[in-house]
């Protein structure tokens, strides 16, 4: 196994692991609904499961059709994403690192669609009446890859990180 799936293997167990293991704790120590203020007016940990995609998307469809829907694309992207680390050159560091984000995210949600047939959400962030949606561990994960992956895109100007698959494995 070369340097770069190394690294990619070991930072997507952390990810998952981690992820996995907070949603565990809340799910064990909290009622879903409990609110436990962090950082008074600004940020609680708010156990509440998501039965649909980003911000509740789909969440109101009939569970035989949406949990399938949802783990299907969940598995699509995540084939997407290897296929592009694939692709990527070694010393594409930025690169590699958002899209292993992403897919540690990506699997941390899948393993509880799986499992429960939602997410396990409970970071709240909120000011005064707005409150942004509850998120998790591995939303947190794919939001900083995104912005990691949009950072470095940003950087190539035209260049295209994903064009010379023959480098993949440096």
């Amino acid at each position: 196994m070369s340097g770069k799936w190394k690294n990619i293997s070991g930072w997507l167990a952390a990810i998952v692991i981690f992820d996995q293991l907070t949603k565990v704790i809340v799910d064990r120590t909290m009622a879903l609904y409990q609110s436990i203020a962090i950082v008074d007016g600004l940020f609680s940990f708010t156990y509440v499961r998501n039965p649909g995609a980003a911000f509740g998307i789909f969440a109101g469809s009939a569970a035989i059709y949406r949990r399938p829907f949802l783990i299907l694309v969940s598995i699509l992207a995540s084939g997407f994403i290897v296929t592009l680390l694939h692709r990527l050159d070694g010393r594409e560091r930025g690169l590699i690192t958002a899209l292993t984000f992403i897919l540690g995210g990506a699997v941390g949600n899948l393993i509880d669609r799986v499992f429960y047939g939602e997410v396990i959400d409970f970071l709240d962030v909120y000011w005064r009446n707005y409150h942004w949606p509850a998120f998790n561990v591995a939303d947190s994960f794919i939001t900083s890859g995104v912005a990691i992956a949009l950072f470095c895109l940003y950087k190539h100007k035209g260049d295209d990180p994903f064009a010379n698959p023959a480098n993949a494995d440096k």
